[in-house]
């Protein structure tokens, strides 16, 4: 897998000065948590889900989540796990060399996630891992114990056909003890020590904004972002304090999902401004962008990275593009990174940015550039004339 594979080898030389990297379902969990990117949610009782999933594939969608939880019926869960086990193994039957993203269900109790591996024998092969709804130290224990029991019990087909591959967990934080206040410190701490025990099988931290909403009864409109609204604000601010910090004790945060897909009546001027998008071909992009809504998410995506965040949950297949695109590296942030990581400024100091209008200081801004040439190695970076304008347009296009 790659970002933009979808993409020609000639588009891709024409938009990258350093091509986005290969990844595989082995490929070191830090990789892999960056380049879950655009997460896909799918319901689990989509007829054609097989046909589905390779689609997404050959758009660009790098990791996808197949739900037995909120976006089904409690009265349709046997229905729809009978229907994920049977077009995972008609996936599977395809062959091994099938191009597909990486994928994880979200999953309802333990007791699903041992009783999914072990019925879908050797099409487990294709999972990535679980999505663990509800996330608290009191709820995850039995899923993060869940998970382990299924992976290591050598009796089974299932397990046989990982071949000691490890499935990752993605805990989604999004329980009403997160909203209040009064209660949220304690279970952040609670939920630091449950999945600091198990780093190793906790791929990131998603953010379940719709349901943190929900203890309010609160909605955000489609020209407002999560951080427009101020309890959600906190909450995110929260969860990045304690569990997302860059001193090797955090994991990765993946952004909220964007609500949006159709027009809606604005009650604000778009958020998009017009400097960037310059041509014809590039203002009709933009127009293209508000009549859909999409000026929020963009900014969104924005917010998202300024708070810590990386990738984002996504439920229609048009807000992929738009966050693989502003996921990728500028030149210019490539270049400040490279020069703050120089082994010889290993001493710290302070330098002029070589595009001559920032400061880059060393020791402060050292993690900030580990962290970029991370996303540099799956995202790629762009060439220097090359902005999210062209990345976004070449990614709609194809998508």
């Amino acid at each position: 897998m790659r970002h933009f594979g979808h993409l020609s080898a000639e588009a891709r030389k024409d938009l990258f000065h350093r091509e986005p990297g290969e990844f595989t379902l082995d490929s070191p969990a830090h990789t892999l948590a960056v380049a879950l990117g655009a997460t896909l949610y799918c319901p689990a009782t989509r007829p054609r889900l097989a046909d589905d999933i390779a689609k997404q594939a050959g758009q660009g969608v790098t990791s996808m989540v197949l739900c037995l939880e909120d976006s089904i019926d409690d009265n349709e869960v046997p229905e729809a796990e009978e229907n994920l086990i049977r077009q995972l193994g008609e996936l599977s039957a395809r062959g091994p060399h099938l191009s597909l993203p990486l994928l994880f269900i979200r999953v309802r109790t333990p007791e699903q996630i041992v009783d999914l591996v072990h019925r879908l024998g050797p099409a487990v092969r294709l999972l990535s891992g679980f999505v663990l709804p509800k996330f608290t130290e009191e709820r995850g224990v039995p899923f993060l114990e869940a998970l382990i029991s299924a992976e290591t019990d050598e009796t089974t087909e299932a397990a046989e056909a990982l071949g000691g591959r490890r499935l990752y967990a993605m805990p989604v934080l999004e329980s009403p003890e997160l909203m209040h206040r009064e209660t949220r410190t304690e279970t952040l701490a609670g939920i630091g020590r449950t999945i600091d025990k198990h780093r190793e099988r906790v791929l990131a931290l998603r953010l379940g904004v719709t349901d943190l909403c929900s203890a309010y009864g609160l909605r955000r409109a489609p020209d407002m972002t999560a951080y427009d609204v101020q309890l959600v604000a906190s909450v995110i601010a929260d969860v990045v304090n304690m569990l997302g910090r860059a001193d090797g004790t955090g994991f990765t945060v993946t952004g909220p999902v964007w609500e949006y897909f159709k027009p809606h009546e604005r009650m604000f001027k778009p958020q998009l401004r017009i400097s960037p998008f310059t041509g014809r071909a590039a203002s009709s992009l933009r127009n293209a962008l508000i009549e859909h809504d999409m000026d929020g998410l963009l900014r969104e995506i924005e917010l998202d990275r300024a708070n810590g965040l990386q990738g984002k949950t996504c439920i229609h297949p048009t807000h992929v593009a738009p966050v693989h695109a502003l996921s990728v590296v500028s030149h210019e942030e490539y270049s400040d990174a490279v020069d703050i990581l120089e082994p010889e400024r290993g001493g710290g100091g302070v330098l002029r940015s070589a595009y001559t209008n920032k400061m880059n200081e060393v020791k402060p801004h050292r993690a900030w550039a580990e962290r970029t040439l991370r996303r540099a190695e799956v995202f790629g970076v762009a060439r220097e004339d090359i902005s999210f304008v062209e990345l976004l347009a070449a990614g709609l296009h194809t998508g």
